[in-house]
């Protein structure tokens, strides 16, 4: 992008971001994964021992961000937009379950943790991604507005209110369109 601003001359911004989620993120990602297979009573595969961390950035602090730039950032510049949310996965997990639990309980009684499981990790599974977000803090006077926890229970609660959304993209709806299952991996 810098390359193509620089010999053509035009104005160019550059955004490198950390994990966005939120509303309508496709089931594959893992937010979107662990809310549907917990719904539908599958296993919530964790990879190793969960302690990969990543830092994750609510989708409409992000579009903020981009919004921001657009309007006040100086061009040719590059920002690294970042949620200030450094998890594991078996944190994120764990908060996922706890919406669930609080939001819409299991029929048994029992926590949607019970259905975390363990399972091998992927040969050279990267153990942080995290993103310094200084610049645009500085620069722009950015920061994320919404914080993990309250990005968690909303995104939850935008699934469980939006089946219309993703029913047609599980295994079945994905089926009937002659497409895989973003939901498959780890049975």
């Amino acid at each position: 992008m810098r390359a193509w601003g620089q010999t053509f001359g035009l104005p160019v911004l550059i955004s490198n971001c950390s994990n966005n989620y939120g509303p309508r993120q496709f089931p594959e990602k893992l937010i979107p994964t662990l809310i549907l297979r917990a719904l539908s009573g599958r296993s919530l595969p964790i990879y190793g021992d969960g302690l990969n961390v990543r830092d994750w950035l609510f989708v409409e602090d992000h579009a903020r961000a981009l919004a921001l730039m657009l309007q006040a950032a100086e061009p040719g510049r590059t920002y690294c937009v970042g949620g200030d949310a450094e998890r594991t996965n078996l944190q994120i997990a764990e908060l996922v379950c706890g919406a669930l639990d609080h939001l819409q309980p299991r029929s048994d009684g029992l926590s949607y943790q019970t259905q975390i499981v363990f399972v091998e990790d992927r040969p050279g599974h990267d153990r942080r991604y995290a993103i310094n977000a200084g610049r645009i803090a500085q620069d722009l006077a950015w920061r994320p507005r919404i914080d993990f926890d309250t990005g968690i229970r909303r995104t939850v609660t935008w699934y469980l209110e939006h089946s219309d959304w993703w029913r047609p993209l599980t295994k079945d709806g994905l089926a009937r369109m002659g497409m895989r299952d973003s939901l498959s991996f780890h049975e």
